[in-house]
């Protein structure tokens, strides 16, 4: 062993579960979460069996930490949206259609994390589908107090509407044509909007 391998530190803890979390979460969403068995997140992230399994689990665990992470990206980007916007909720939902439309459009888009793994997990007790599940009531909450700003008759059912207009465009990427998508999610909300004031 040379000198600088024996004095060299050791990897942190968290050094070595942001690792196999950055690699499960790459694969997961490239190929799907059963696709992916944890020998091959232990081969691609260069960690040993007993670190995947010392830091999660058991794959569900893994399958759930790749979930949070992804709703904690999500969030963070509607917050900072939102806070741009904080007087003006037509303008806060337009913005957040041109990152949602932005983020759909991109030709590595695959299709909303917690959609595709609710998908695969049909049971209503798999970690996985607990995390996808309270991302989606989230967003209907937030959108139900968007609409609840922008004066229609019925918020929560408006909200309703929204939130399927965006799960839409989460799973219709393939037929957008190139830049549509902010597009056409405004102007649907916008008829929705007007609907609901009338």
């Amino acid at each position: 062993m040379t000198k600088s391998t024996v004095n060299a530190p050791a990897p942190a803890v968290n050094d070595v579960r942001d690792r196999i979390l950055e690699t499960a979460s790459e694969l997961f969403y490239r190929r799907g979460v059963r696709a992916v068995g944890v020998d091959l997140v232990v081969e691609k992230s260069g960690v040993a069996k007993t670190s995947l399994y010392r830091h999660f689990g058991t794959k569900d665990d893994l399958i759930a930490a790749f979930l949070k992470r992804e709703d904690l990206d999500f969030w963070n980007t509607w917050d900072q949206v939102a806070e741009q916007h904080a007087d003006d909720a037509g303008a806060e939902l337009d913005a957040h259609f041109e990152w949602i439309g932005e983020r759909v459009g991109r030709d590595n888009y695959r299709g909303c994390p917690q959609i595709n793994t609710a998908a695969e997990f049909p049971e209503a007790g798999h970690p996985a589908r607990k995390v996808a599940e309270t991302h989606m009531r989230e967003m209907r909450r937030r959108l139900k107090t968007i609409a609840g700003r922008l004066a229609v008759t019925a918020p929560d059912r408006l909200a309703g509407q929204l939130a399927v207009l965006i799960n839409g465009a989460f799973v219709s990427m393939q037929v957008f044509e190139p830049g549509e998508a902010t597009g056409l999610l405004r102007d649907a909300a916008h008829a929705l909007i007007a609907a609901g004031r009338s």
